[in-house]
């Protein structure tokens, strides 16, 4: 079985978080990853669903789940390409993921401006992981809006 890196699964968030900035949303895409396997893929979709709740990586821990057949996500990894919110840090923190990997920092939205961290206590956490390419997704997606 072949392994593949942080930054390959990365490659593969920032895939949907394209798809995601070609759609109107804003550019942020999440994957599962379960024994060196993708399970779930997705991107924003707050505004084709019309759900405020629609974030990348609440939908890629709902199909997961699905895929798993359990709402615990214990020995699987998520990488998204911005910092989880709040909203998604919480669910994180239920789903009992292993391991979170993220892009670029969230510093007005993200998680880790609250003091006490709401992820699990078992997760482990890094950021930083294609961050320039990540957060150059995002300036162009705003760029855009603004213009």
């Amino acid at each position: 079985m072949e392994l593949y890196s942080k930054e390959y699964f990365m490659n593969e968030a920032l895939k949907q978080a394209k798809i995601a900035f070609e759609e109107g949303e804003i550019p942020v895409g999440a994957v599962v990853v379960c024994k060196n396997r993708i399970i779930a893929k997705a991107y924003n979709q707050t505004e084709k669903l019309n759900d405020v709740t629609a974030h990348a990586e609440m939908i890629a821990i709902t199909s997961a789940a699905n895929y798993l057949g359990s709402k615990y996500l214990i020995d699987c990894s998520l990488y998204v390409t911005l910092e989880p919110c709040l909203m998604c840090g919480g669910a994180l923190f239920w789903s009992q993921i292993t391991q979170l990997y993220f892009g670029a920092t969230d510093p007005k939205r993200g998680y880790q401006r609250f003091k006490e961290t709401i992820l699990h206590p078992k997760t482990t956490v890094e950021g930083g992981i294609l961050a320039n390419e990540s957060a150059s997704l995002l300036h162009d997606f705003f760029k855009k809006l603004r213009n």
